[in-house]
């Protein structure tokens, strides 16, 4: 068996475009394998660099085998030409014909040996196909050529077994030889495997591994931190990016100007991260340190002192901006800006951000009665000041910021914490990760915020359609679920939704409100079912509680939920569950094989057995008991009231025939069956509760 090794070298890959790149070069390599019947260890191993894209391909054979196709041609009897054109279509050697009874007759079916051939020939003819097909979200072509890649393509390094693959793309012949770091180790180096290219390029200062990279930098930007009494401010995401920015990383530490220490900390950290890349160090106490660890592509001979003065000198230059927007933003209120906004389009079918401010403002004072403790007054002025920083030089600057340098004015202009926490906390949860606003006034700005958003976009015929979802309407309404479920709030959606759309007046005076507000609250409780399947809840639990009725309170949603849950876990919820589908089972059956429904009402006086008696009366006495635990919100007593009716269904299949002689017996005996799936129904459908296992 033989290794395939191939490296792409190129200009700098966008680091948001490697890891993307590894895979499709995988699937790529596989379709090639599979397609020529080749077998292949299992998985293929791919790494990338800012310069270089690498596969590595074990346990191929030397040499394909032979293949056999088969071609289906004519009838027999079909006329001569016919006959002749397919056997003139067929290759000239390798091939066999013969007829083969089938339902319409004789037929001609030719098998057609493709002989095997060496495997770096195949790879030779097909890799250069397969690398014009690769699919980069952007590429380019340069000089007089029509080949296409991500950046110019400068080296192609194949080998096969230690040897040669010779081929020829986008201008660039394949050779044995790579380059290892472009500065520090520029020299040809002549690997013959993939063990001997790995060890080669890491003495030549690169990292080929992501993963490899990835954890020295953090590692070394946690020991300069460390050394400093610091620690490192983690982000996952700049950390991915620096990775893909670096063949062989070298931590450096370099300090901010103290003038610059009294911006907020969240513009210093975005400066650093946006313009510069740079990681942020905090305080023991969560502090933004006067710190940063810039990630070289070199061991300079100084020891990175002139890297680290040439970045403090940048970045100086950077905050100077920064401290610019910050000053002159102060200048102004946030009130004042408020006239602003009216010439701001939100979007063209919802109107204006100073409309949308008339709006949250009505709905925070509309929410506020759900949310314990939130002051109307405080919650009214945050949703009127909240898009206020919208029209300042520095979200003009930075938009990440907006809402947090609305939290930073409204202190410095003396508004009250409340309204300055919540102006800040406006936009969170801002993904599956971030947390919740807790604070009364902030959970109201949070929520208004949202259902405004979701509402209007949904009353302009605007919806999420498959992947795309351009103005995130999916994740408002994931928001809405957890700030809901979270905060425990006993929030009816149905009338939340319904005052959002109120606060857009007569602009969607046609649309159908009631099937709108209905269409929200099941687009919201999709999304609740998405997040708690996300925490293991099983769907086929959510289906069953979902199936009894469109419930608008979150928060009961997913108590009835759980209480299923906790009752099918049981010895009685699993039996009456096997149960219910026996009694479902033979009422389908004999509906099917009648011809009519069996839902209906048993009549007391032609019960005979005393097993169907006792069921009879135990499904009456059910039935107002899980009335009242439901109205009461009791989801415990209801599954109580159910887990009753455990022995009276187990001794009614044990000793009463269904399918008794007397016609009249056995429809009461099928209304029997029918009314417990009825009465086990006002609770979930128990029908949609999956086989274990399956859940």
């Amino acid at each position: 068996m033989a290794e395939l090794l191939l490296e792409l070298a190129s200009e700098e890959i966008p680091a948001r475009m490697q890891e993307r790149a590894r895979a499709d070069l995988a699937e790529l390599l596989r379709g090639l394998f599979v397609d020529a019947g080749l077998g292949f260890d299992e998985p293929i191993r791919t790494f990338a660099t800012p310069r270089r894209l690498v596969a590595v391909v074990e346990g191929l054979p030397h040499r394909r085998p032979d293949r056999v196709s088969e071609r289906r041609g004519p009838r027999e009897d079909a006329p001569v030409a016919a006959i002749e054109g397919f056997k003139r279509s067929l290759p000239p050697e390798g091939v066999t014909v013969e007829v083969r009874e089938e339902k319409k007759g004789r037929v001609l079916w030719a098998a057609i040996r493709e002989p095997g051939g060496a495997t770096h020939e195949l790879l030779a003819e097909r890799l250069p196909e397969v690398l014009a097909r690769f699919p980069w979200p952007k590429s380019m072509r340069w000089g007089t050529g029509d080949a296409r890649w991500v950046r110019p393509l400068r080296a192609i390094l194949c080998l096969f077994d230690g040897g040669l693959v010779p081929f020829t793309f986008a201008g660039v012949e394949s050779g044995t030889t790579t380059r290892g770091h472009r500065f520090m180790a520029p020299a040809p180096l002549r690997p013959k495997s993939s063990a001997e290219y790995v060890r080669a390029l890491e003495g030549a200062k690169v990292v080929l591994d992501p993963a490899e990279r990835r954890r020295r930098i953090l590692e070394g930007a946690e020991r300069l931190a460390a050394a400093e009494g610091l620690r490192l401010v983690r982000d996952e995401g700049l950390l991915d990016e620096i990775t893909g920015l670096v063949e062989w990383p070298v931590p450096l530490s370099g300090r901010i100007d103290p003038a610059f220490m009294d911006i907020p900390a969240e513009v210093l950290v975005l400066t650093m991260r946006q313009n510069q890349r740079y990681l942020a160090l905090e305080t023991p106490d969560g502090r933004l340190a006067p710190r940063f660890v810039v990630i070289a592509d070199v061991e300079a001979a100084d020891g990175g002192a002139a890297i680290v003065a040439g970045n403090e000198r940048v970045l100086r230059a950077r905050l100077w901006d920064a401290r610019f927007f910050w000053e002159q933003d102060k200048k102004q209120s946030l009130e004042s800006r408020l006239p602003k906004l009216a010439s701001m389009v939100f979007h063209e079918k919802l109107g204006s951000q100073g409309e949308r401010v008339e709006r949250l403002v009505a709905l925070a004072g509309f929410l506020c009665a759900f949310v314990p403790g939130a002051d109307r007054i405080l919650a009214e002025r945050t949703a009127l000041l909240a898009k206020a920083d919208l029209v300042t030089g520095m979200v003009g600057e930075f938009p990440e910021l907006q809402g947090i340098m609305g939290g930073h004015y409204a202190r410095v202009q003396g508004e009250p914490e409340a309204v300055a926490r919540a102006i800040a906390e406006q936009y969170r949860p801002k993904g599956p990760d971030d947390r919740c606003p807790t604070a009364p006034e902030s959970v109201v700005v949070a929520l208004a915020d949202r259902i405004d958003h979701l509402v209007g976009f949904f009353a302009a015929g605007i919806r999420p359609t498959g992947t795309k979802d351009p103005f995130a309407l999916r994740r408002a309404a994931l928001g809405i679920v957890r700030i809901v479920s979270e905060n425990r709030l006993r929030l009816p959606l149905r009338r939340a939704f319904t005052a959002a759309l109120e606060g857009y007046g007569p602009r969607f005076a046609e649309v159908d409100r009631a099937s709108l507000v209905d269409e929200l609250v099941r687009f919201a409780a999709d999304r609740l079912v998405v997040h708690l399947r996300g925490e293991g809840v099983r769907h086929d639990h959510l289906a069953a509680v979902l199936a009894v009725g469109l419930d608008d309170d979150l928060v009961r949603l997913q108590a009835r939920v759980a209480a299923l849950k906790s009752f099918l876990d049981s010895e009685d919820g699993r039996n009456l569950l096997a149960g219910y589908r026996r009694a479902g089972g033979i009422v389908a059956i004999e509906e099917r094989k009648d011809g009519r429904s069996y839902r209906g009402e048993p009549r007391r006086e032609l019960l005979r057995a005393g097993e169907e008696i006792a069921l009879f009366e135990a499904l009456e006495a059910a039935s107002p008991r899980i009335a009242t635990a439901i109205a009461a919100e009791d989801w415990t007593g209801a599954m109580a009231a159910l887990a009753a009716l455990r022995g009276p269904i187990d001794a009614f299949f044990d000793r009463v025939m269904v399918n008794a002689d007397d016609p009249e017996l056995r429809v009461n005996r099928l209304f029997m069956l029918s009314r417990i799936r009825s009465a086990l129904g006002e609770v979930a459908d128990f029908a949609r509760i999956e086989e274990p296992g399956r859940g």
